[in-house]
């Protein structure tokens, strides 16, 4: 454990590493993180399509096909339109939030301590703990809920949905039916990303809590949490993957 009092070790493992200020402010650790994990997603899928062999196929290509067809499947079953962006934003959206979460598996004070040693007071590298990270993606979703709205009914059948759902066409209905339609639209990427951040953040927290206990005695609760969020790391990825291709059913069919 790091000098001084259990609260400002916890402060100190939950400070960003940012520049700017108030709205502006950039936590350029989130940021790094993502990039080199989506490089990393990015150069793994392209050398094991590059090496992938019928006849032969290496252990971390049957993985990837696997993933790939199980996520296929899923979009399948719940997009019914054109899926040839689709499909390939679930798989994009499922590893890139594996990732994420994957980083919380590393010892808390590893990067931290590396970083010191060039200068750099704070980093956090778990993107899916910062809410800058997770509602960042989770307006990426948004946008596309809008564009699939629009390409599913058209502009006139968008804004007729807008204007007469749920309550009727009624003119006196349309600012009740407009008010209740814009508080759904902003509750799915709301969700989307609280449940991400939600869920990481407290894990997060729980690690850093075991990390305040003496080395001999963080073992046991150490590797018990570990073993448990293993579990939650793919689930929250799954969860996000999953609503966004529900949302972006819901947005491209008529009602």
């Amino acid at each position: 454990m790091a000098s001084g009092s259990a609260t400002e070790y916890v402060t100190h493992h939950l400070e960003h590493l940012k520049v700017g200020e108030g709205f502006w402010t950039l936590h350029i650790d989130t940021l790094i993180v993502s990039w080199v994990l989506g490089l990393i997603f990015l150069g793994l899928f392209w050398s094991v399509a590059r090496r992938a062999s019928v006849d032969a196929p290496s252990g971390i290509q049957t993985v990837i096909e696997a993933c790939v067809e199980f996520i296929d499947n899923q979009v399948s079953e719940s997009f019914h339109g054109p899926k040839d962006f689709v499909a390939p934003l679930a798989l994009t959206i499922f590893v890139w939030v594996f990732f994420w979460n994957l980083m919380d598996l590393l010892p808390v004070d590893l990067f931290p301590q590396i970083m010191l040693l060039f200068g750099v007071e704070y980093v956090r590298i778990l993107p899916s703990a910062d809410m800058n990270g997770t509602f960042g993606l989770s307006l990426t979703v948004l946008a596309l809920i809008i564009i699939y709205s629009i390409k599913g009914k058209g502009w006139g059948g968008f804004g007729k949905e807008l204007f007469t759902h749920p309550f009727g066409g009624h003119p006196l209905l349309w600012p009740a039916n407009l008010m209740l339609n814009i508080v759904e639209l902003i509750a799915k990427p709301v969700s989307l990303g609280m449940r991400l951040f939600g869920n990481l953040y407290a894990a997060e927290i729980i690690f850093i809590l075991i990390a305040l206990l003496p080395i001999w005695a963080q073992w046991i609760p150490g590797v018990a949490w570990a073993i448990f969020h293993i579990l939650v790391i793919p689930l929250q990825a799954f969860i996000f993957m999953v609503l966004t291709v529900v949302y972006l059913s819901l947005a491209y069919e008529e009602h």
